[in-house]
């Protein structure tokens, strides 16, 4: 099953986790759609710097920290995803409760581990 995957909080920059993990989803076949402060393109992905009204989003991995997930909140639910994957360093027990609420499952895991261990 193709799990079409959201990075909100996407990076230009090779080193940073939400870039290390397109790079992964795409080699593992899954489809990616990317959020980020910067357009660009990481590994043929275009990152949008506008919030899209992305179709059949399966997961929304975040790499972006609480204090500023605040104003996307309604965003990201609007988007009805399956999961909301907290990476290390997201934790928001305030969005936990949101998503909850809106019937979306939560994880806090990293994506990067996911992936490589099969359990994405």
């Amino acid at each position: 099953m193709n799990k079409k995957t959201l990075v909100f909080g996407a990076s230009l920059k090779p080193n940073r986790y939400s870039n290390l993990v397109i790079q992964k989803l795409v080699i593992q076949d899954i489809e990616v759609v990317a959020f980020g402060l910067r357009k660009g393109e990481v590994a043929g992905i275009k990152i949008d710097k506008e919030l899209l009204s992305y179709e059949n989003v399966h997961t929304v991995t975040l790499y972006v920290n609480s204090k500023n997930q605040k104003e996307y909140y309604n965003y990201i639910v609007s988007l009805h995803p399956k999961r909301v994957i907290f990476n290390p360093g997201t934790e928001n027990p305030e969005f936990y409760k949101i998503l909850e609420k809106n019937k979306i499952d939560f994880e806090v895991a990293c994506s990067l581990v996911l992936l490589s261990t099969n359990q994405y």
